[in-house]
């Protein structure tokens, strides 16, 4: 029997009734756009994120692009991120006619290097052809950043912060859960994330109640006092009601889930200990794994070998930012971030998600262990 990489079946048979008695309110009320779940849902979200305002909207692209808009950032404005991450990241300061500037990574977290951050900054402003405006960066596979540093070097250099938390709500560093870090967080709902809804859908957090009235606006067409009164650019960008309603009973055991996920997550850790390379989570942090990453060599063959027996993967990411097709005329040379490059090599994410059997885990191992020559392992959650 095939294993799923992310089961969302077994989620939905879980909580059936509740899902569907939530569909049903949203057909009999017929508020499909902009329904009460919607407010109820922001409510919730806040208060579990720890902070003042949540906006939703229809997808976790647009809760990266719609701050960045609030902020005016545009041409000639440099935004750094990441350069391992998903193509969204990326994408949205594109959009909004700015130049991304693409920072390599800790390769131990995946996520962006802060002392390669500073000196990045540090460069555009010595070069003076653009202005540097934001930092966007990712809370990869569902690990907290370096939060504390990356804050030091926006004060420093007088830069927002947009955290791309889409695969990390839930998580916490230092006590606190992502959402409550840089001026606003974004995050994502896609039926795979850690808290996914049906279809697409996002958010984005922040304590600021200026910025969140400005985002209210840019979803809906950049509305004035009402729906006809256009005051800024906007998007059609608002979260359907019924994602809302489903969302909502997932919230309600989404800590159950992730206190779950790190009973798989450390089961991995104890198996493969000897096999690959396994995640590191720093000190004061705690993922919310989206996907549970290794680094191993001859992974494209191990990769193979497990889908023979029925065993999923996926590869996150096949490459840097800066080597898709779409960003090669910013003239970033092969070697421009060594660490991501390294890891694009190495990198295998295997099912993760807090359903998973202990039986099917042991399998997921056996599998492993038999292409890479193993035979002692202990297993179990």
């Amino acid at each position: 029997m095939n294993i799923p990489f992310v089961d969302l079946k077994a989620q939905f048979e879980a909580l059936e009734d509740e899902i569907r008695a939530g569909i049903d309110r949203v057909l009999a009320h017929g508020k499909f756009i902009m329904g009460p779940e919607i407010a109820e849902l922001e409510r919730a979200l806040a208060e579990f994120a720890g902070v003042e305002h949540a906006v939703t909207c229809s997808s976790g692209t647009d809760a990266l692009l719609m701050p960045l808009m609030a902020w005016d950032i545009g041409s000639g404005d440099a935004v750094f991120t990441t350069a391992f991450s998903f193509v969204a990241t990326a994408e949205v300061i594109s959009l909004v006619g700015a130049t991304p500037i693409f920072v390599d990574i800790d390769p131990r977290t995946f996520n962006i290097d802060a002392e390669k951050l500073s000196r990045a900054v540090t460069q555009v402003e010595r070069e003076g052809k653009l202005r540097p405006r934001c930092i966007i960066p990712v809370d990869l596979f569902g690990l907290p950043a370096a939060h504390e540093e990356i804050a030091q070097v926006a004060r420093s250099n007088g830069l927002k912060v947009l955290d791309d938390a889409a695969q990390a709500f839930g998580a916490e560093y230092n006590g606190r859960r992502m959402g409550s870090f840089g001026d606003a967080c974004a995050t994502s709902f896609f039926p795979a994330k850690p808290l996914g809804c049906y279809g697409d859908g996002g958010a984005v957090l922040t304590n600021s109640a200026e910025l969140a009235q400005v985002l209210r606006s840019i979803r809906v067409h950049g509305q004035g006092s009402h729906k006809y009164h256009n005051v800024r650019l906007g998007l059609n960008a608002r979260m359907d009601t019924l994602q809302a309603a489903i969302l909502l009973p997932k919230l309600r055991v989404f800590e159950a889930e992730l206190e779950r996920r790190q009973v798989v997550a450390q089961a991995y850790d104890e198996a493969l200990k000897d096999l690959a390379t396994t995640p590191l989570i720093p000190a004061g942090c705690r993922s919310a794994w989206a996907q549970y990453s290794i680094l191993v060599d001859d992974r494209d063959a191990l990769a193979e070998r497990l889908r023979e027996a029925g065993i999923p993967s996926a590869i996150y990411y096949q490459a840097p930012l800066y080597q898709m097709p779409v960003y090669r005329s910013l003239d970033y040379g092969k070697g421009a971030c060594p660490e991501a490059e390294a890891v694009c090599e190495r990198i295998l994410s295997l099912p993760m998600h807090p359903y998973l059997t202990a039986e099917a885990q042991q399998r997921i191992v056996w599998g492993m262990a038999e292409f890479l020559g193993k035979t002692k392992l202990k297993t179990g959650n």
